[in-house]
């Protein structure tokens, strides 16, 4: 059975080992090549876009697949979009694998906002070190607000002419360890952290230790999900939702 896996998250990468000792499936991983060095996988690859959903539904007549499992980011809202108009032009069963969203605990101060203009416009006037972990994509919005230090750590160095002026860059992959984001806080100083609600345990250790700080958590909110794709929180759901569509096809 032929199963096009959209990767590039830890969650996909789960997957495509636990595929990849399973002689059933015939599986290609595809990265969109955001980061620049992926880790290894067990698994062809396939690198780069398809051209919009018109050519990932192209691809998807042409190598035949009939399977296909969505494992990118929470915020890679595009893709996802692409991935549903796609399944839905070709008939390809679709799914999404759609880790939790975090949720604040007893003791969080924590705003979500809907874009990233917003979000840099909730840090105020009064100038504050931020911990900024939105990725290295999306951070020009905070040269609006320059007047704030910012600490910003993201897998690959980030465009510098993107950066507000004050900006020091850390560049480092999860996961990350709790003692390790105290020791963030505390070494520079941070007053609030910000971020998005990508949800996972990798980097869910950063708000433990604002909370024990009491530090303010300002995240981006997540994207709607795009209607008629069905979707599971964790790999186990993903491979009991791809053995079941191989059933159906009495594979």
């Amino acid at each position: 059975m032929r199963v096009l896996l959209l990767g590039g998250t830890g969650e996909a990468t789960s997957l495509a080992h636990a595929l990849a000792e399973d002689s059933r499936y015939q599986v290609t991983v595809s990265l969109a090549g955001v980061t620049r060095a992926p880790r290894p996988l067990p698994l062809p690859v396939r690198r780069g876009g398809f051209g919009g959903a018109s050519g990932l539904a192209a691809y998807l007549r042409a190598e035949g697949i009939a399977a296909l499992l969505d494992a990118t980011h929470p915020f890679a809202a595009r893709i996802t979009a692409n991935a549903a108009a796609a399944a839905q032009a070709t008939g390809t069963p679709a799914l999404r694998l759609d880790r939790p969203a975090w949720s604040p605990a007893p003791g969080d101060d924590w705003t979500e906002y809907p874009g990233m203009e917003a979000l840099a416009a909730a840090l105020g006037e009064t100038p504050r070190r931020v911990l900024l972990t939105v990725g290295q994509k999306e951070l020009a919005p905070f040269r609006a607000a320059p007047w704030h230090h910012y600490v910003i750590r993201s897998v690959d160095p980030p465009d510098p002419a993107s950066l507000p002026p004050r900006a020091e860059i850390l560049t480092a992959t999860g996961p990350f360890t709790l003692e390790g984001e105290r020791a963030l806080l505390e070494r520079h100083g941070i007053e609030i952290l910000v971020s998005k609600n990508s949800g996972g345990e990798a980097t869910a250790a950063k708000l433990v230790a604002a909370r024990e700080r009491r530090l303010p958590v300002r995240l981006l909110a997540r994207p709607p999900a795009p209607p008629g794709l069905p979707s599971v929180p964790n790999t186990a759901g993903a491979l009991a939702w791809l053995h079941a569509r191989r059933a159906e096809r009495g594979a």
